[in-house]
């Protein structure tokens, strides 16, 4: 029996029993080299298994996006030989689905409408829901909250192995849509890797905390969750996140072949000299044939160690 056949309300893009991953980057600018050590990564984590890597564009979001951001980071990862299998999936055409999921989230009663400000959904007492679950508020100016039954304190990640969240620091309520009317990341990322038949979610492990709250919308949608492989996140020696929002300097494309030796001694590979004079897809065809989860620091976050790597191997 196939997913599509088992969740019928949930149709699944490919009915395939082999390994899906993906990359899903927001278009909020340009790659950096900590998204480059998750797109590396993840597709490592594919194609050593002989699976398929999809690429996904998280545009969902259009105050934040910047404008040609989508086509620079597809050119980057083409110059870097990471290339998807299939067409891309841009998120801002989906809202038909999008709007699907939330009704079908409604009629099993586990949506509400909420006015609150995030000061007054932060200052609720764990296990504590807002008024506004009693107020049978109209949509206008409300953004729709999912209810969390039943939730789970604790999952398995490939890397980083049991994950435990403090029951208090999980909360009871999170937004599905937003007062603007655009879409969460939360339901979008969960109703897209379903659709895509995604059987494995390699990240960076900044987004661990949402996993928990991903995995009661599986289980609102009757559907299995796939397994979760966090990469640890690039930091400065100082602890600063390599991120968009603190201004990361882009992946400069003039020496790919730098970039993916720093990416790779950054995931643990054994590098050698000779890599240094390989070509880019000689790198990537080393790599898939060394890839070892076992070699990557099982940490959160690790420092930026690309000064002189390239060049010391």
């Amino acid at each position: 029996m196939t997913n599509a056949l088992k969740y019928p309300h949930m149709k699944i893009i490919t009915p395939n029993n082999g390994y899906i991953g993906r990359f899903a980057p927001s278009p909020s600018g340009h790659l950096h080299f900590g998204s480059l050590v998750t797109a590396l990564g993840g597709f490592l984590q594919a194609k050593s298994q002989g699976g398929q890597w999809l690429l996904r564009i998280e545009d969902i979001d259009p105050p934040r996006e910047v404008i040609g951001a989508s086509d620079a980071i597809m050119r980057c990862l083409e110059a870097h030989h990471l290339f998807w299998d299939g067409e891309v999936v841009y998120q801002s055409n989906r809202s038909d689905l999008y709007n699907e999921k939330i009704q079908y989230l409604t009629d099993q009663g586990l949506t509400y409408h909420c006015r609150c400000s995030r000061a007054q959904l932060t200052s609720l007492k764990f296990g504590q829901l807002c008024g506004c679950i009693n107020q049978n508020l109209s949509s206008e100016n409300s953004a729709i909250r999912f209810r969390l039954h039943n939730f789970k304190q604790k999952f398995y990640d490939e890397l980083l192995g049991q994950v435990d969240f403090p029951k208090h620091d999980i909360p009871t309520q999170f937004a599905i849509k937003r007062k603007d009317g655009l879409f969460a990341y939360q339901l979008a990322v969960v109703v897209d890797d379903i659709q895509q038949g995604i059987t494995e979610v390699a990240r960076g492990a900044d987004l661990l905390d949402a996993t928990l709250l991903q995995f009661a919308l599986y289980q609102a949608f009757d559907c299995p969750a796939p397994k979760f492989l966090h990469l640890p996140v690039v930091v400065t020696e100082s602890g600063k996140k390599l991120s968009k929002q603190n201004h990361a300097r882009k992946v400069n494309t003039d020496d790919v072949c730098a970039n993916l030796i720093n990416a790779l001694g950054f995931l643990g590979l054994p590098l050698t000299k000779e890599l240094s004079r390989e070509s880019v897809q000689n790198i990537l065809n080393w790599a898939i044939d060394q890839w070892d989860l076992n070699k990557i620091p099982a940490k959160t976050e690790c420092i930026d160690n690309r000064i002189g790597q390239a060049d010391s191997i």
